[in-house]
């Protein structure tokens, strides 16, 4: 590593840590207003809320650091060029692709931050801050959402409507198809769980199964169904897709496709997260060119504006190619990578036009 690349990764770092200053600033004041109307419901009170808005900040911070990177290296190399050091560079005879690398060093430690939160402490922290946000609102583990989760396996099929804990969930409908995808078994728990064996109980569980002739119900304050639904699979299925680490993702998005189910959600979450670190490192290539041209006589609050605005845009971009791939069933690798292409494009572009 050159005196050259450290200058310029450590300018593009320090903007970096003062724009995640302050949208993590912001995002602290918004989750935490966010969270008024539950203080009061249980137990939750004012301390936990202040815990729910900690333990949400990794996860927040791992899906914005791309964008706080975006603004940085506009705003940073936008100030270099304005005290004309980047022009020095030139005269000097570097050329822009290594001036470029350089920048793109700074992304690829930020791509390393990037990747250490969502593998090893984002997740865990946004888990522990939902399971404790649950335990303090709800004395009863059956609550009844908004959402549910159907999950598959063989001629099983759970509908988990809340889970508690990692290995404790509310709400819990059976269903069993026979060889002709008929209605065999209708069943509903209050609460399930997993023994150490491996099997599944149902506590409070009444239960309707039909055939040919007749219909038979009954009632049972401990049921085991006779399944074994993988107590890892049933978490994933209540969990944001975004909040989970790669390996997981992937698990899950090969048991969704073993069993013949919808796994589009799923590969677009996890083909984000591999794009979103690769636009880590595309970022901080597309503000060289801009930093050479038009920001190079503009003064800091048009380098702000310019980079806000950009950030902003491909925000957007990728929010509405996400949920626009899930509603319109477009392929999974376009709608992850498509943002992160064309910026790379639009960098590659104008390098070239400045060279």
């Amino acid at each position: 590593m050159t005196l050259l690349d450290r200058y310029l990764a450590r300018t593009v770092l320090f903007h970096t840590l003062m724009v995640m200053a302050v949208l993590m600033a912001l995002m602290t004041l918004v989750t935490f207003i966010g969270q008024q109307d539950d203080i009061g419901t249980g137990s939750y009170s004012v301390g936990d809320a202040f815990l729910f808005t900690i333990l949400t900040l990794p996860q927040q911070c791992y899906e914005l650091l791309p964008i706080a990177t975006l603004i940085a290296a506009i705003l940073g190399l936008g100030a270099l060029a304005r005290d004309s050091e980047l022009t020095v560079l030139r005269a000097a005879g570097v050329p822009i692709v290594r001036i470029a690398a350089s920048a793109a060093l700074a992304g690829l430690i930020v791509a390393a931050l990037m990747w250490f939160l969502g593998e090893y402490f984002a997740p865990p922290a946004d888990r522990y801050a939902r399971q404790h946000k649950i335990f303090s609102k709800f004395s009863q583990v059956d609550i009844a959402g908004n959402s549910s989760a159907w999950v598959r396996q063989g001629s099983w099929f759970l509908n988990v409507r809340q889970q508690a804990a990692d290995n404790l969930y509310g709400g819990v409908f059976v269903y069993e198809l026979d060889a002709d995808h008929r209605l065999r078994l209708a069943g509903h728990a209050e609460t399930a769980s997993q023994d150490p064996a491996g099997r599944w109980v149902l506590l409070h569980y009444g239960e309707t199964r039909l055939d040919s002739t007749r219909v038979e119900s009954r009632i049972s304050d401990r049921e085991e169904p006779g399944t074994q639904f993988n107590v890892d699979f049933l978490g994933l299925a209540v969990t944001k897709p975004l909040a989970l680490p790669l390996a997981d993702l992937y698990a899950y998005v090969r048991h969704l496709k073993a069993n013949d189910l919808d796994s589009r959600a799923w590969e677009i979450a996890f083909w984000s997260r591999i794009a979103r670190l690769v636009s880590a490192i595309v970022v901080c290539v597309f503000a060289v060119p801009f930093a050479l041209g038009p920001l190079r006589s503009a003064g800091a609050g048009g380098r702000t504006v310019l980079g806000i605005m950009a950030g902003v845009l491909f925000l957007l971009l990728t929010q509405t190619l996400e949920n626009s791939g899930r509603v319109y069933e477009l392929n999974p690798l376009l709608v992850a990578w498509g943002p992160t292409l064309l910026l790379a494009v639009i960098a590659t572009v104008a390098i070239r036009r400045a060279h």
